[in-house]
Parts: C-alpha cells; structure tokens; sequence
C-alpha cells in the first residue's frame, strides 16, 4: 500500500489541484474541508502526512495543528498559508509543522516538499535506538519517550528530536543554525528564535533549576551544548 496523505482545505479547486498532483506521484489521497473533520480523520487513521491550509471554516490550521500534537498525533504537516495572511513560521514550527508553503504553489513544489518530509521523517525512524543516559535523564529514542528519575517527561516530536540531537553530540558545541538544519533542516537566514523557544521548553522539563541549567548549557556567541551534571 502507498503512503497516504490527508489533504485539508475549504477550496474546492485548490483540493482538486492537489489531489491530481499527489496521486500522479504515487501517494493516496484522503480529504477534509474543515478543522473539524481533519481531526476526526487524523485520530481515527494512520496517514504518512497531512497538507492543512492556515484558513479553515470554524478551527483554522494553528488550532488543528496544536490539537493533534497535544493529543500525540504526530504525523508530519505541511502547512499551506497564503501570501497575504498573516502567518508567524517560528509559533507554527513550534506548535510542531514540520514545513510550510506559500499560496500560489507550483505542485512540483508541494510534491517536492512531501518526498522531502517524509524523508526525514524516515530517517529519524531509522535512528539508532539504543537508549542514551545522561545523569538523571534517561532518552528512548525508539520510542520518542525520555524519563528524568524515572519520572516520564512528556514533549512534542519536535522538542524530543532536539533533545536527542543535543544528547547524541553530548559535550559539543552546536550553533543554532546547526541544530535549524539538523532537526528542522531549515536555513531561516538568522531567525534562530525557533531553537531558543524550544531549548527554553526543554530546560523547563529536564532542568531542575531553570536559571542555572544543569543539562543544556548556553555557550555564548555560538550555541548550545549538552553534558552531564556536575
């Protein structure tokens, strides 16, 4: 069976443009034209990727986006925005799209940008799955679950594949437009906000005192680092 794909999007041309275009590479295709409906279908079906448009009737995508990751529906989106909406990359990365294209597309565009999620999306599966102990900070990659004094800690897909890049590079220093294209594999051209936000989230979890950071360590004028407790 191909992977499958949920479209979601209240216009009917734009629906049928997608549909053409992502059948014709191979993948199947589910719809649904509104917020509502796109989480009845993202919880009740597995789907290797959903595409969902920003402006949806009654719940608009930040909102479908926010509700599936609280609910650990991780499934990779691909947000679709258009140009005149107002639309903040960093809230909807954090909220844990995983890429987002600007209205009017190209279909080999969206196409392109669907192989290439799904890649990497691949890839971390295929991460190795030892587990990695850190001080009190157990991390199970296999099963994107990690446990500080066997207490489980609960993040989104986003924040663990971060932890995890910083623990698999422990005592290495790594800069902020490393760990973009490491676990975002995107260049913002110097909007690095999107790692601070998430190491912030992260340091809330697994440090005990948040002013003075015991796991991930701040190296002034070039990144971040991860290291045992002393």
């Amino acid at each position: 069976m191909g992977k499958r794909i949920l479209i979601v999007d209240d216009e009917a041309s734009i629906v049928t443009l997608l549909i053409f275009n992502v059948e014709q590479a191979g993948f199947e295709t589910d719809v649904a034209y509104d917020g509502a409906e796109a989480i009845k279908k993202a919880e009740s079906a597995d789907f290797d990727l959903i595409i969902l448009d920003l402006m949806l009737p009654e719940m608009d995508g930040m909102d479908v986006c926010k509700h599936l990751r609280t609910n650990k529906i991780d499934t990779p989106i691909l947000m679709l925005t258009a140009k005149d909406e107002e639309f903040d990359k960093v809230l909807g990365l954090e909220l844990g799209a995983d890429d987002y294209l600007t209205k009017p597309f190209s279909p080999k565009e969206v196409v392109a940008r669907i192989k290439a999620i799904l890649r990497r999306s691949e890839k971390t599966e295929e991460t190795n799955t030892l587990s990695i102990q850190i001080g009190d900070l157990m991390i199970y990659p296999d099963r994107y679950e990690a446990e500080i004094k066997g207490e489980d800690l609960t993040f989104t897909r986003k924040e663990f594949e971060l932890l995890y890049y910083l623990a698999s590079h422990k005592g290495k220093v790594l800069s902020r437009d490393q760990l973009l294209s490491a676990v975002w594999n995107y260049d913002f051209a110097g909007d690095t906000r999107i790692v601070d936000v998430h190491v912030s989230h992260l340091r809330e979890k697994i440090e005990p005192k948040n002013k003075k950071p015991a796991y991930i360590k701040t190296v002034r004028g070039l990144g971040y680092k991860m290291e045992e407790p002393k």
